[in-house]
Formats: C-alpha cells, structure tokens, sequence
C-alpha cells in the first residue's frame, strides 16, 4: 500500500546523517532528539564526550552517535563531517569567558563548520543565530552573531539562518536564572524601566523549525526569527517569575547608563570567578531594543510560522512546570 503524500515541500523522512554542533547544550539536546523523531542519524561532535551518554537514550539503539571533535580544529570538524547529509551550528556562548568569546564561538567555529560543510558538499546547513543580530550594531554580541550569520552564506549561500527570541524550556537560562536570583537576593535587578519586549519561544517549537528548516526545500538562502505567540515587557517576566515561585522581590532600578557599566564589571568577575554574571555590559546594550520577531525591519525575513511551525505553548503553560523548585515549599 503507499504512503499517503505528506505536506508540501517536505522531503520524505529518510536515513539521512544530520551532524549537530552544540547538541549537548540546552537546544541542542531538543533539536537531538526531535530529528531522531523524525527517522534522522544523528552525530553529536563533542570535546568530552563521554559526558553526553544521556544523548544517546533520545534514540533507537545507533540512531544517536557521539565523537570526539573541538571547532578550534579544522581536521576534527571535517571528520565529523564525513558522510553526513547536512548538519546544524547552535555552538554560542551569552557572555565571553576565557577562550570562549564572541569572535571564536559565534564567529570562527560558524566559518569554520561551513567551511567544512562546503568542502564536504553538503548544501543543508542550519545556522542558530539570535534576533538582535546587527552587524552595525552596538553590542558585542549582536555584532559576532551578524558575522556568524555572513561567514555561513559566504560559504554556503543556500544555508537557512533562524534567529529565536528568548527560548523557555527546564534547563532555560532566562527564567532559571531570575527564579534563582529572587531565591536568595531581596531585590530583582530591573534594566531601563523594563519595558523591552520579548517573545519567549518554547525549545521544542525552535527544534521543530530546524527540522523543517533541514526538510523543506523552499527555505534555503533564507533567514527566519522565531517567536512565541505573546509578546512581553521585562517588568512582566519578572513579575511572572515572582509570582510562579511564590516570592515577592522589590526591584533595583537601573537606567541604561549605569547598568552598562554595572554589567561590564560583572563581565570581568566572572571572567576571574566561576559564576555567570547576573547580566553584562553587551546584554544591557541589547535591551535598548525589543526582542521581537519583525522588529529589525529587514526585507525577506519569514517567521516561525513560514516554516509550518505553530508555536502554541506560553510561558504560562510550561514555565511554572520547572519553576516549582524555586518555591519556599516545594511543589505543593
């Protein structure tokens, strides 16, 4: 009996080799499993691999393989390359520590891949980048995603580029990092008045962008921003945060011009500490501008949707799921 005919534009799941830079990170894990979902082998190049045996669990028995590779090394990018069918960078970093910074991670190790990638003859590339990519913009780290972005075109013209919001999910950095903060400090610190805009993007919804971002065969060249289907101010996930955890917090108001500064030295203590700032100079910077889909004006840019992804869960949906551990009781 054949198969019925599936959607438009979407190539038949195969036994394709879809190659995943950054799979064991908070995304990566996500967009790991999904494709293994959807019938993909699926190869995890690591630096220690031995810590990514949880990876393996997200598949069939050999669906899921682990490999030894660093994105400083050309030959070790070009192995994991070797027969692969296409394959995803999520390699990035929110703040510079040591020799993870901006340039080598969000600027090297993306020309670096698709360089590989070009030389291998693999035209199904996916660059993760970030909405607020700006190569004339201000910040650091929009600057490196923007070049990030461009060193993957130059090399592969017909890679897809997604720029995701702010991505919730358990392991997220963004609501577990302020539930976290409201645990311990009495007040929130809350950045120009807190009224830029956000539109939080579950995790699950932006692996399933890649996937289709990797099958359909109307997308390349082009570049899409992902988004939830609510959009919110600062002030209103942090006050989502407190009430999720059943912890009231005063908030420590910070104009522009002294959060940067504030945030620059955070920037240098962790450098010297093993802690992740509370916000740096580049992410104050960063919060002049709403953190939306449409709001860089570019032409051509599609949308989460244009990828036949229906983003459907809220922050109130699925936040308070693994916030509960910040609550002065528990669960209940």
């Amino acid at each position: 009996m054949d198969k019925p005919p599936g959607p438009p534009h979407i190539a038949p799941m195969s036994n394709e080799l879809i190659v995943v830079f950054g799979g064991s990170g908070f995304v990566g894990r996500h967009v790991v499993k999904q494709l293994a979902r959807k019938g993909y082998r699926v190869r995890v190049p690591m630096r220690r691999p031995h810590l990514g045996q949880e990876l393996r669990v997200l598949g069939d028995v050999g669906q899921i393989h682990l490999m030894q590779a660093n994105v400083r090394f050309p030959d070790s990018i070009a192995a994991a390359l070797e027969g692969a069918d296409g394959v995803v960078n999520l390699v990035g970093v929110l703040y510079e520590k040591g020799r993870q910074d901006f340039q080598s991670m969000h600027v090297g190790a993306a020309e670096a891949i698709a360089g590989a990638a070009k030389a291998a003859g693999i035209t199904k590339v996916v660059q993760v980048s970030a909405i607020g990519a700006d190569a004339r913009g201000k910040a650091k780290y929009a600057r490196s995603k923007a070049a990030g972005e461009k060193a993957v075109r130059d090399a592969v013209p017909g890679a897809v580029v997604l720029r995701p919001s702010i991505v919730f999910g358990p392991e997220d950095n963004f609501f577990n990092r302020f539930a976290d903060m409201a645990k311990f400090s009495p007040l929130l610190p809350l950045i120009g008045a807190g009224k830029t805009k956000f539109q939080p993007v579950h995790v699950q919804d932006v692996a399933d962008a890649v996937v289709a971002a990797l099958s359909r065969t109307d997308v390349q060249g082009r570049t899409y921003e992902l988004g939830g289907p609510k959009v919110y101010s600062f002030r209103q996930l942090l006050d989502f945060v407190q009430t999720t955890i059943n912890r009231k917090r005063g908030y420590l108001w910070l104009p522009i011009f002294l959060a940067r500064p504030l945030g620059m030295l955070a920037s240098i203590g962790s450098k010297i500490l093993p802690i992740a700032p509370p916000f740096t100079g580049d992410q104050v910077e960063m919060l002049k501008t709403d953190n939306v889909v449409g709001k860089s004006g570019e032409k051509g840019i599609g949308t989460i949707a244009d990828l036949g992804v229906a983003p459907l869960e809220t922050i109130e949906s699925i936040v308070p799921s693994y916030l509960w551990r910040f609550r002065p009781y528990g669960q209940f």
